[in-house]
């Protein structure tokens, strides 16, 4: 089952034994007729940024799939396409978004 929060582009992932893991939906592609989706695990106190920690972040890229009406379905893709998928998100310069937001 899945839940997402429009506002914060937030997905929660529910598993066969009921555990919930909050994901955030950092960016969106369009590739070869499919929506694919980039996220990483969200963390809900962020006064952690301001700590000069710099910890690479994981990602994670999934199939974004309509289900009805007004749900969608997030399904992991294999290790080539996601290879494939994390070249095209980085020639977009997602690191510009963090970088803009350091500069403020």
């Amino acid at each position: 089952m899945i839940d997402m929060d429009e506002e914060r582009d937030l997905v929660v992932f529910e598993d066969d034994e009921g555990n919930e893991l909050t994901m955030e939906v950092l960016d969106y592609l369009a590739y070869e007729g499919k929506e694919y989706a980039l996220l990483t695990e969200y963390v809900e106190d962020e006064a952690d940024d301001d700590d000069d920690d710099e910890e690479p972040v994981e990602v994670f890229i999934m199939e974004v799939r309509p289900v009805g009406d007004d749900q969608e379905e997030f399904v992991p893709v294999d290790e080539d396409l996601a290879e494939t998928l994390i070249e095209i998100f980085e020639a977009d310069d997602l690191d510009e978004v963090y970088e803009d937001e350091d500069d403020e």
